[in-house]
């Protein structure tokens, strides 16, 4: 049979190829620029996605109005089925291939990748957390989180030289045998540019506060937990699968550090860091 989206591409994030099928050449072009860092071949993918292209010309200044409309997620018999204004995705995770019908958007494609790994995760332990999150030149990995404006960006831009940018905007976090691991997104924030794929294991996560100077102070078991479970990426409506975020919040912050971080604009901070953490 003839394969009608004869071009691929593979893109590998956190440890986890999902290989994405497209008849189109140019919405191909858009995805190889937007996961830039993140592209590679692999034999056997662990998931494959048919995409089918909707009429709709991307422009970097008209973004698409569609995009703000609530997203849904829910389960069904076969699997999992993703909708918002500018896509329609469908996965069985029994197969491991889903389709998606999106607008040649390429957040439209990011958007229903970052929600895949975020059911992926949910399920082994791991999250998707709007937070940054940096690896110093001592090899340890640190996340910081916060509400829009507490300083994701900001902090990001003050690392200091021999430190790495996994990103600044959407930390992926893995639960592996031996601990914790941050691993580098294309998933960019204000920085607009794809964080380093490497991983390294997470030494502590901090909840951002901006203020006149630097300061880590310690939080209760609750409030920690609160600071992982409100800024953990998450959008399916399944008793399940919360149930399930919820426990890997608690295991979180029952392995890792969780304190909060007020801090200065100044490069200091992240000395603060390297030292105290």
């Amino acid at each position: 049979m003839t394969d009608l989206r004869p071009h691929h591409l593979d893109v590998r994030i956190g440890g986890i190829s999902v290989r994405l099928r497209a008849a189109s050449a140019e919405f191909n072009t858009l995805m190889v620029d937007r996961f830039r860092g993140f592209i590679g071949s692999v034999d056997t993918p662990d998931y494959i996605f048919d995409i089918d292209i909707l009429p709709f010309t991307y422009t970097p200044d008209a973004p698409d109005e569609l995009s703000d409309i609530e997203v849904s997620v829910r389960r069904e018999d076969e699997g999992w089925h993703l909708l918002r204004g500018d896509f329609e995705a469908r996965w069985d995770p029994a197969t491991r291939h889903g389709t998606a019908r999106l607008r040649a958007n390429p957040y439209a494609l990011d958007s229903v990748l970052r929600i895949l790994h975020t059911v992926l995760l949910a399920e082994q332990g791991g999250m998707l957390m709007h937070a940054s999150s940096v690896v110093l030149a001592d090899g340890r990995a640190f996340v910081c989180t916060g509400v829009s404006g507490a300083g994701k960006t900001t902090i990001s831009r003050l690392v200091p030289p021999g430190a790495h940018i996994l990103t600044d905007e959407m930390s992926f976090i893995r639960r592996e045998a031996d601990g914790y691991y941050a691993y580098g997104t294309p998933f960019a924030g204000e920085l607009a540019t794809p964080g380093e794929n490497i991983r390294a294991p997470l030494a502590g996560v901090f909840l951002l506060a901006q203020g006149p100077d630097n300061r880590i102070d310690d939080l209760s078991p609750a409030e920690a937990i609160r600071a992982v479970m409100t800024n953990i990426l998450y959008f399916a409506k399944d008793k399940a699968l919360t149930a399930k975020v919820f426990d890997n919040a608690i295991a979180l912050a029952a392995c890792i550090p969780v304190r909060r971080l007020t801090f200065f604009p100044d490069a200091r901070v992240w000395d603060m860091i390297g030292n105290e953490a």
